[in-house]
């Protein structure tokens, strides 16, 4: 009855809500079945009947990656004014009664990019956009000036604490004194996003600061294929139907109770969540990459709008150990590692302040940053002038970061 009750109360589009920080856990990995169980359950499968088009395929060839047109099908980005919305009624249903509300989330979690639709949110959820200034060197008496000229009056929410500071001995003024506001009781009713890195570092700095932060739920393997399945066919009852395609066993519908007699579900999901970090923007960045679908889907005409008979959305997944992920390269200077470690920490820097933090000359962060780039580590972020690494890149980064001894998130 408890799963039952679970079913019915979560919401596809911010599984498991908001936790306390304390409370967020790794997702688990599968254990992988032995060649005698990889056995029987295929067996199962062929006992169970597959009509031509439903056989797996023994060569990935035959089955190329998504067009863009087949990704906004199949695996489109959420919808994420509908996030900032859940994200207002968690912190509202939440225990942690502060005026000021922290929102810690990490790397391509999809909290800021939410966060910052609320400034444009016309159903009466706007609320005032605190922007950082251009200049993030200040002493501290610039920052309690900057500050003192901000509007607390009304309810305001900052999208990303990380884009407030630098690591340097300037940059750290403006971060501190929004801090003491916050625990003085001085700075209105506002929320507040930050970046797991970035509050690892101030967490360090500032060890005595107790904000009581939240952090969405992580994205285990239940939590994935509701959300994946939704994001497909928000429209459709039936949502996306997905199986592996080396062995035919089902991804999505990831739920044994909808499932047919003898069908059996892969382990796919479960090892997406453990990959990811329970990350929904690497899970989906992931998923979409593994996504394949036959040459002849993709001139499939989309249903008419209103048409709720329409076929199901049908692909097939390539297995994890058949994708090539980005990887950190080897033999990788110290200098590589300080750019990743510092766009982690600022949610991503343009190049003046990454030598700035970095301490590294011109060309040198330009050769780095071009090897990076090559190796689809890091992306150039046009909107905002500023280098980012990417979703697929992120758990080689982090891994090889915390190999090489530096202070990594706790996610």
């Amino acid at each position: 009855m408890a799963n039952v009750a679970e079913k019915e109360t979560i919401n596809p589009e911010l599984p498991g809500g908001l936790i306390p920080l304390e409370n967020w856990r790794l997702p688990e990995t599968s254990v992988h079945r032995s060649i005698k169980g990889a056995l029987r359950n295929t067996w199962i499968q062929v006992r169970a009947g597959f009509s031509p088009d439903d056989e797996a395929f023994e060569s990935l060839d035959d089955l190329p990656v998504l067009s863009r047109g087949q990704i906004e099908r199949f695996a489109p980005d959420p919808d994420y004014g509908r996030i900032a919305r859940l994200l207002l009624q968690s912190v509202a249903e939440s225990p942690v009664n502060n005026p000021v509300s922290f929102l810690v989330a990490p790397p391509f979690s999809g909290v800021r990019k939410a966060l910052t639709v609320l400034a444009d949110d016309d159903s009466g959820h706007s609320r005032h956009l605190i922007m950082p200034p251009d200049n993030l060197l200040m002493s501290d008496s610039d920052a309690r000036e900057w500050w003192d000229a901000c509007d607390f009056s009304t309810p305001w929410v900052i999208p990303e604490l990380a884009s407030f500071w630098l690591r340097h001995r300037s940059g750290l003024a403006l971060v501190r004194e929004l801090l003491r506001r916050v625990a003085a009781g001085e700075a209105g009713e506002g929320l507040i996003g930050c970046s797991s890195w970035c509050w690892q570092f101030w967490s360090y700095y500032l060890p005595d600061a107790r904000f009581q932060p939240l952090t969405p739920a992580p994205m285990d393997a239940g939590k994935l294929g509701l959300w994946l399945g939704g994001l497909g066919a928000p429209s459709s009852d039936s949502g996306v139907v997905a199986r592996m395609a080396d062995t035919g066993l089902w991804v999505l519908p990831s739920d044994p109770d909808v499932l047919g007699e003898g069908q059996k579900t892969a382990n796919f999901l479960r090892d997406l969540a453990a990959l990811s970090r329970g990350i929904p923007g690497i899970a989906l960045g992931i998923w979409q990459k593994a996504l394949r679908a036959r040459p002849e889907d993709e001139q499939l005409e989309p249903p008419e709008k209103g048409d709720h008979q329409s076929v199901r959305a049908q692909c097939w997944v390539a297995p994890l150990n058949k994708l090539s992920l980005p990887v950190v390269p080897s033999a990788a200077g110290r200098g590589l590692a300080f750019i990743l470690h510092a766009l982690l920490l600022h949610d991503g820097l343009g190049g003046d302040r990454l030598e700035l933090v970095t301490g590294m000359k011109g060309h040198e962060a330009a050769l780095a940053l071009n090897r990076l780039l090559r190796a689809d580590l890091v992306e150039y972020h046009e909107s905002d002038g500023v280098w980012r690494v990417t979703p697929l890149g992120y758990p080689a980064i982090r891994r090889q970061l915390q190999s090489d001894g530096f202070p990594v998130d706790a996610f």
